[in-house]
């Protein structure tokens, strides 16, 4: 057990390792080597990966609380576009008389005849102010929301379903012109973060490795709360939570405490997502997305963390070259996997892995030389 144990540890070394040198090699490939150069990274793939990565933290958070909670939610597209709001609120503060009109306000504001600022646009132009409302808008309002549901008991398929009811009232609700957030188009034509045009190679190189930094952070993060007795507590609830209030334990600042921490985690995704996309609008609150979410996760694999990140890279990898090459047909090969990884891969990636790994480490031999390692 204990040698085993060791292994793991040193896995795990080498996986962060390899990640940490990831992070630095691939956005030196695309700043430093010219564009001619075989081993060189195009902006373009930089940029898809650094959105990529900001939909595995997403995938991370919808594990925690679906893998290891039970609680599936079909809302998590608001958490992530709540915070993608925050940020584009601060880099349409930072384009100034760029804009079309080459006015203070956002283009949209002056195409609407506003005069100011709305009240909730204060400080925005501030980088710290923004990012403290990246964390706690979407934070307060899963803490507001999952208070009154898991008070109340709410739990399976009727959550799922209230989830899902609030993106969709929230998408509906900044579709709105006068809502202040653009309406349909929302926030787009970014110029500049922390002073610096977000167009140049360097700037777009520096966002993927801050991202990828943000995922490696939040898995580790993660695999912390998971291993602690928070996390088996998490898991208990999950299995019998009636046994768990039973055993003298709340479960609902258990559950609360992981949903606000998994919106807050949507939240940076999202302020992560925005400056490297270039767009943010309602359409990322449609229930569509928030399921798709869900499918990244069971595809990966639910309850096992890489298998989040695994089948968030995965999805969103076949939807960039899908979309290409047979745009038409994307959501029926997105149904269709998630139909084969129902019946078939119950577990997901992750869990097919391990199923094919576990009979050798199960026969008697290898269990007596367990026995005696231990």
């Amino acid at each position: 057990m204990i040698t085993q144990r060791l292994l793991t540890t040193r896995a795990w070394g080498v996986v962060i390792a390899v990640a940490l040198l990831l992070i630095v090699l691939l956005p030196a490939a695309n700043v430093f080597l010219p564009v001619d150069h075989s081993l060189h990274i195009s902006t373009y793939a930089i940029a898809l990966l650094g959105k990529i990565m900001c939909y595995m933290i997403v995938a991370l958070a919808m594990d925690l609380i679906w893998g290891y909670t039970g609680i599936l939610s079909l809302g998590h597209g608001l958490f992530f576009a709540l915070g993608g709001y925050a940020m584009g609120m601060h880099l349409m503060r930072m384009i100034g008389r760029e804009g079309q009109y080459q006015s203070d306000l956002p283009d949209f504001m002056v195409f609407l005849d506003w005069k100011e600022y709305p009240w909730y646009w204060s400080f925005t132009e501030h980088f710290w102010y923004a990012a403290l409302l990246v964390v706690l808008v979407p934070g307060a309002l899963a803490f507001v929301f999952g208070f009154f549901a898991f008070r109340s008991r709410i739990k399976g398929v009727y959550f799922s379903i209230i989830t899902q009811a609030l993106t969709f009232a929230a998408m509906l609700l900044f579709f709105r012109n006068d809502m202040g957030f653009g309406g349909n188009n929302g926030f787009t034509d970014f110029k500049r973060v922390l002073g610096y045009r977000i167009a140049e190679p360097a700037t777009r190189a520096t966002l993927f490795a801050i991202t990828a930094m943000v995922l490696l952070g939040a898995f580790l993060l993660c695999r912390y709360l998971v291993t602690s007795k928070f996390g088996r507590v998490l898991t208990a609830i999950r299995d019998a939570e009636s046994r768990v209030m039973f055993s003298g334990y709340n479960p609902l600042w258990y559950k609360l405490g992981v949903w606000t921490f998994s919106a807050v985690l949507c939240g940076i995704a999202g302020a992560l997502y925005v400056p490297q996309v270039g767009i943010i609008n309602p359409s990322e609150m449609s229930p569509a997305n928030s399921i798709e979410i869900a499918i990244w996760t069971a595809v990966g694999g639910r309850g096992t963390l890489i298998g989040a990140i695994v089948g968030a890279g995965l999805v969103n990898g076949l939807k960039s070259w899908f979309t290409v090459a047979f745009p038409e047909y994307w959501l029926y090969a997105l149904g269709a996997l998630f139909i084969v990884v129902t019946l078939y891969l119950p577990n997901g990636i992750v869990g097919l892995v391990r199923k094919r790994a576990r009979p050798a480490a199960a026969t008697p031999a290898a269990a007596a030389a367990q026995g005696g390692n231990a």
